[in-house]
């Protein structure tokens, strides 16, 4: 089995192959060949050394024909410009997010139209895809069969690539499933430019010693999940067998903001959690704010997936996880 994994090297990607490598199989078959591509490859990365690994480094769209010479069997498809950086640059959005992933189908379709397999093609939406239209509000609970509105170019365009995945497979060319990623925290690492990274950020940074600003009112419902439940799910996604072409929500585990500021309290004491200063950005407040938080995940239940069992455990397995990057008491 060829795999090939889009946004190999971001931080989803590298925890998504380190679990495929040390699996070794997917879908019930050995992986011959893990396929990481991005436009970003770390010199230091481990990843590169493994002996099934190839990587394609630079523009998807620009690669594809190369990364297609052999047959592709599994996609999982992650790259994506991020929602804060949509929505301060159309052209690069569309281009990043919608018309790779359509060049990435096309491709797709193209090589079982040859002959070749069928790829199965996991796509990384989000929660973004939902918004608060004046004219049609979000329920109290939101589930697969609420209408999604998004309220950002981020949002909109998760959506069509969505519809565009459900198309593709309707028409046999690919076997298309779709998981909605709630916002990933504690994120390790470097700042991103997503409007939801301070909530990573909020944690992270205090942990390591640095303030951070927190640019929403603390009353904030939102949906979190942490790294390793994520990876979980976009691998049982991508390996199930789903009833109907409905995306999958992942699990949620809801908390306002001043839940998680309280957790960083407890957890690092008053000195770490004073290091957080709220400064609300009407910016980030209305794309942030304008997404769901309270999630029916049926649908990933009857997967065997489940939410976080507390922000408290998350906070501890990132501090256990990453200790290199947490220099203050816990």
């Amino acid at each position: 089995m060829r795999v090939l994994l889009t946004g190999g090297f971001g931080f989803l990607g590298q925890r998504v192959a380190g679990a495929l490598l040390k699996r070794r199989t997917l879908c019930g078959a050995p992986i011959e060949r893990l396929v990481l591509a991005d436009r970003v490859v770390p010199a230091e990365s481990a990843l590169v050394t493994d002996s099934l690994v190839d990587v394609v480094h630079g523009d998807l769209h620009q690669h594809l024909e190369e990364i297609f010479v052999q047959p592709v069997d599994v996609v999982i498809h992650l790259a994506s410009a991020v929602s804060a950086e949509c929505e301060a640059d159309f052209d690069l959005g569309m281009s990043a997010n919608l018309d790779t992933t359509r060049a990435l189908l096309d491709t797709a379709r193209a090589q079982s139209a040859a002959g070749g397999p069928v790829p199965r093609l996991m796509f990384s939406s989000s929660i973004a895809v939902y918004g608060s239209d004046p004219a049609l509000p979000l329920p109290p609970v939101v589930s697969e069969s609420t209408l999604p509105t998004p309220q950002s170019s981020y949002g909109a365009q998760k959506r069509v690539c969505e519809q565009l995945i459900a198309e593709y497979t309707r028409r046999g060319f690919v076997d298309g499933r779709v998981a909605r990623l709630m916002t990933v925290s504690v994120r390790a690492g470097k700042p991103n430019a997503a409007a939801s990274g301070f909530l990573s950020g909020i944690v992270r940074e205090p942990l390591a010693g640095l303030p951070a600003v927190c640019p929403v009112g603390p009353e904030l419902r939102v949906a979190l999940a942490s790294p390793r439940r994520t990876v979980e799910g976009i691998l049982r996604i991508t390996e199930a067998t789903l009833d109907g072409g409905l995306p999958v929500n992942l699990p949620a585990l809801t908390v306002t903001v001043a839940d998680m500021l309280a957790t960083l309290r407890r957890v690092a004491g008053d000195a770490v959690a004073d290091l957080v200063t709220v400064a609300p950005d009407p910016a980030v407040e209305a794309i942030v704010g304008s997404w769901p938080a309270v999630f029916d995940s049926t649908r990933a239940l009857a997967l065997g997936l489940r939410p976080d069992e507390s922000f408290e455990s998350v906070v501890r397995a990132y501090v256990r996880d990453h200790p290199d990057a947490v220099t203050v008491p816990h």
